[in-house]
């Protein structure tokens, strides 16, 4: 089964080079194109991708905004089948600002369009599979946001089970199920409902803003592993 991809991104021949890209990859497709925010909004409703490439600093309506709006639709079980797209940022600005604000409006990855067309692909292939992408770069800064962490944690966090906040701690450091399952000793599947019920106990929308809200609340302190 092939990923569908939605490219936005208002430089045309940028997105024309995306566009190539994606359609010369094997197992993906290209579901459309959209030459501003407001547009992947619209076309992102009417064809139903699975992945959206969005670009930042895009008119009508910038890459963020256009990202808060696509993930407001959200199932109310969290399965992607029956929800959103997920959104993979890729642009040419790295500054902090952007990072944050695209993961916390539920990004799942975040990308430079520095990167090399391979890992492009491969970072399609990751988010559609639900996996969180954050170059090294980005990671090692917004790791050093975070630096020290904040050891109280939130009331949110505090209503986690134990289990449920070790997951997240695992899920903070960047592991993925099947890494965590193997740490546990359970099946892929539980831990996919535990991230879920961590996932809908904390009111998130991408394990990205998990992996940020790890590191708000103290459960992941840079540097030393998990805290609690």
């Amino acid at each position: 089964m092939s990923v569908r991809v939605l490219v936005a991104d208002d430089q045309a021949l940028v997105r024309a080079g995306l566009v190539a890209l994606l359609r010369a990859a094997p197992g993906t497709e290209v579901a459309g194109e959209a030459a501003d925010g407001q547009q992947a909004v619209e076309l992102t409703a009417a064809t139903r991708p699975d992945v959206v490439l969005m670009d930042i600093r895009m008119p009508v309506l910038d890459g963020i905004a256009a990202t808060r709006r696509i993930l407001a639709e959200r199932s109310p079980d969290g399965d992607a089948g029956g929800g959103p797209p997920k959104v993979l940022v890729l642009t040419t600005f790295d500054l902090d600002e952007h990072v944050y604000a695209a993961l916390r409006a539920g990004a799942a990855g975040f990308l430079l369009k520095e990167t090399p067309p391979a890992r492009i692909i491969a970072a399609v292939e990751a988010v559609a599979a639900g996996d969180v992408l954050l170059t090294p770069r980005i990671t090692h800064r917004l790791v050093e946001a975070f630096r020290p962490a904040r050891v109280n944690g939130s009331a949110a966090v505090d209503a986690l089970t134990a289990r449920e906040r070790e997951v997240l701690v695992l899920v903070g450091q960047g592991l993925g199920n099947a890494e965590i399952a193997e740490r546990f000793v359970l099946s892929e599947a539980t831990v996919k409902t535990h991230v879920k019920r961590v996932m809908a106990k904390l009111g998130l929308s991408s394990r990205a803003q998990a992996v940020v809200l790890a590191y708000e609340s103290g459960l992941v302190v840079p540097g030393s592993g998990a805290g609690t």
